[in-house]
């Protein structure tokens, strides 16, 4: 019998590979790369990088970084933190708390992605690179250096999965996902400073504020750039979406999220103080038009959600509600072109634009909800078409004068509440109020009663049937829930919130026209943006609509420029969205568990996981 021995390993012999990047580089060169090229981009947007002033923002001014520098410098500068804090320096650490370099690379892609636009955009738009001053020479090769050290750092990647052949496919799927956490736990437990634990109320309610001023600060910025520079709108966008990829790798906004959570009463009325101070944040009151529409347009995704997000219902036509309550609003509010000579004060107008709606809910609804699925969103879709066809003909001619055709109905007057003309500027400390930010605090005020129409039904008995009748009808009605009623009452809620939009729209218009409600169009509201702004921003929640309905309603109104390409560069934007955050972007838990396998499921599933 022989024993067979192994030769002790050498110094020759080489080691296990471990984790790498993109690039050989060895890590601590490259992460003095991604700091030193971040350092340098911060640096040189404090220099001139055109010599004339023709190009979007004034680049040809030293030591005071201007339109697109200074999104360069909010990249450098968030690129240099995540950099230190791989160091391991003090303080800086809890800024990754999910650990690992993912946070560096976007935080490093956004800079560079942003400044080479810009000197691409600089060198086409001027007639090339010889309008380049050293100031755009170094920034390029500056952000360039930056990616190239943050692609080189380690990626941390999991081992494959062990599967044993003996299991069954169930057995096979609850090892493998387990194998994955634990495994992608082993690797960041060295490098990430770990969750942190709940912090006194005070401070907890100080990163709230912290987190609306930054939300007001980035809508403001995004919203105020001029129309006559679109190079600053797109650059925003760039910033704007892979700095926040680059926050939630770090790990930041889940954190975010979990103290929000906590004070969830704070959260939202922080967001409606800082929602109200937009109007004093803006010189001129074309901005302000801006907001009262994406308001108008938010409140009725809103409405929408517990139609589509909380009973599940697929409703294509939901735009012919806000059509609904604008006319009826329009038809008593005192316009010349009414049939009707009355002019209701603005409570009386708006509890009939929102009757009105709700009375087409169930007078819709009740024959058509006893459908399912796509046979349900058909029958909508007809709903929308026939509203809209109808409008058009009540002209006197075709049916009864009662819309005035495709003129519609025009000169609606201004809301005069308790003697505040809405139509009319007015002074409040120093600051001056124009006619669209009146309507736009009118509409704040709207939005807020919606959010607690939604939130309310949302956590009661009715609305704990909606859920259940969006996971499994069947089972629900096993249950004992009548889901005929449950639905009808969603649909007939939804209805009378999109109604009590449309009041508001007719004033804010001035004119209501059967165009104004179609299925699809290039600007919304209308259906299918409706249904996109929910379903992107996040189905069964409060904040997804709202975010999905701004970005839905800005985006197309700032790209206007593309023309013909616009709606192509929207929908590329949404089928990526799609693929790498189907979830929307304020998801709840129970969706990322749906469609993240390896999400770790809770213990217990909160009132707003529902």
């Amino acid at each position: 019998m022989t024993t067979q021995t192994t030769a002790p390993q050498t110094p020759d012999t080489p080691a296990a590979p471990g984790p790498s990047g993109l690039i050989a580089i060895p890590t601590n060169i490259a992460r003095a790369l991604a700091l030193g090229g971040a350092v340098l981009a911060i640096i040189s947007t404090f220099m001139s990088w055109t010599w004339t002033s023709q190009f979007a923002g004034d680049l040809t001014v030293y030591g005071y970084p201007a339109g697109l520098q200074v999104l360069v410098l909010i990249g450098g500068a968030l690129t240099a933190l995540f950099a230190l804090a791989g160091y391991g320096v003090k303080g800086l650490r809890h800024l990754v708390p999910a650990g690992g370099d993912a946070a560096l690379r976007f935080a490093a892609l956004a800079t560079f992605a942003t400044a080479w636009y810009t000197v691409i955009a600089i060198s086409y738009e001027l007639g090339g690179v010889v309008n380049l001053d050293p100031g755009g020479f170094i920034v390029a090769i500056a952000t360039l250096t930056a990616l190239v050290g943050a692609l080189a750092l380690p990626f941390e990647k999991p081992e494959p999965d062990p599967i044993d052949p003996d299991d069954d496919a169930w057995e096979q799927f609850k090892n493998k996902a387990a194998h994955k956490r634990a495994t992608v736990k082993a690797a960041f437990a060295a490098d990430s400073p770990g969750p942190v634990g709940k912090l006194p109320s005070w401070v907890e309610i100080l990163v709230i504020i912290a987190v609306m001023a930054l939300a007001l600060t980035v809508f403001t910025y995004g919203i105020g750039t001029p129309t006559d520079q679109d190079e600053l709108f797109i650059g925003f966008l760039i910033t704007a979406g892979f700095g926040f990829a680059a926050l939630n790798k770090s790990g930041l906004v889940a954190q975010a999220a979990q103290i929000t959570s906590r004070h969830q009463t704070i959260t939202v009325f922080g967001a409606f103080i800082a929602a109200a101070l937009f109007p004093f944040t803006q010189t001129d009151d074309q901005y302000a038009t801006i907001g009262v529409y994406i308001l108008i347009f938010a409140t009725v995704a809103l409405g929408l959600n517990i139609v589509v997000g909380l009973a599940g219902l697929l409703d294509l036509g939901y735009v012919a509600f806000l059509g609904v309550g604008a006319y009826a609003a329009a038809l008593v509010s005192g316009s010349p072109n009414s049939p009707w000579d009355v002019h209701f004060p603005f409570w009386a107008a708006v509890l009939v634009g929102a009757a009105a709606s709700l009375a087409f809910g169930v007078l819709i609804g009740a024959p058509t909800l006893r459908l399912r699925g796509d046979y349900l969103a058909i029958v909508t879709l007809g709903f929308g078409e026939i509203f809209r066809i109808t409008a058009n003909n009540l002209d006197g001619t075709s049916g009864p004068d009662i819309t005035n055709g495709s003129n519609g109905i025009s000169s609606i007057p201004d809301l005069n509440i308790l003697g505040w003309d809405l139509g009319a500027p007015h002074d409040i400390a120093g600051f001056t109020i124009g006619r669209f930010a009146n309507y736009f605090l009118l509409m704040l005020l709207i939005t807020a009663v919606v959010v607690l129409v939604f939130r309310r039904s949302g956590d009661s008995r009715i609305g704990r049937a909606w859920v259940a009748i969006r996971e499994d009808e069947t089972a629900a009605l096993a249950m004992g829930i009548n889901g005929f009623k449950v639905k009808l009452i969603a649909f007939a809620v939804g209805a009378s919130l999109a109604g009590l939009a449309g009041t508001v729209q007719a004033h804010v218009t001035y004119t209501v026209t059967p165009e104004q409600y179609q299925f699809a169009g290039p600007i919304p509201p209308n259906s299918a943006f409706l249904l996109a702004a929910v379903v992107l921003g996040g189905m069964g929640t409060i904040g997804g609509p709202l975010i999905g309905a701004s970005l839905l309603y800005l985006i197309p109104n700032k790209l206007q420029f593309l023309g013909d390409y616009q709606l192509f560069a929207f929908g590329v934007a949404l089928i990526l969205l799609m693929r790498f955050r189907p979830e929307g972007l304020v998801a709840n838990r129970r969706r990322q568990l749906e469609f993240h396998e390896e999400a770790e499921a809770p213990t217990v599933l909160s009132k707003t996981g529902a």
